[in-house]
């Protein structure tokens, strides 16, 4: 008896699975400089390229240092509105267009690692992600001016903290 169980949900356990639908992805966001120095943050070109231009509905820089994480700052779009995320745009943390919901921005330290996450609207195709998602901080150099550091995907943390922390 056991045996026959044992049997039957393995022969019925992959079956069960062929109706569920993969999790979506989480794309690759870009984080950039913008002309005040601050960061600003958009989609990478490579995910545009990919899956076109998404619609806009909630950008949060968050601190993953803290437990549980801290919420630096967020921006969202009302339900009746958007606006597509091109790569050739960047939305700066802080936000300038002060008619749209957002919280106050916390100011951020220089050596620190941020994550963002940007929130879509559904799209068209099912293979846009919902969400793109990137690490950044704030390096300072050796002369003493600060810059808006990526750190990429797959980066490794390493001594210098994703070259966050500059080697003296």
């Amino acid at each position: 008896m056991l045996s026959r169980v044992f049997f039957l949900s393995i022969v019925l356990l992959p079956a069960s699975c062929l109706g569920a639908a993969p999790a979506p992805r989480t794309g690759e966001a870009a984080v950039r400089e913008s002309a005040n120095g601050l960061p600003c943050f958009t989609i990478s070109e490579r995910e545009e390229r990919r899956n076109g231009a998404p619609n806009f509905d909630t950008i949060t820089v968050y601190d993953p240092s803290s437990k549980p994480r801290a919420r630096m700052w967020t921006m969202s779009m009302p339900p009746s509105r958007t606006f597509p995320v091109l790569f050739s745009m960047c939305v700066p943390y802080g936000g300038r267009v002060q008619s749209l919901p957002q919280t106050a921005a916390v100011a951020l330290e220089a050596g620190k690692v941020y994550e963002v996450v940007i929130d879509v609207r559904a799209g068209d195709t099912p293979t846009q992600p919902r969400g793109y998602g990137a690490r950044f901080c704030l390096a300072r150099q050796r002369d003493g001016s600060v810059i808006v550091h990526h750190i990429d995907p797959g980066a490794r943390e390493g001594r210098h903290l994703y070259g966050c922390i500059v080697p003296k």
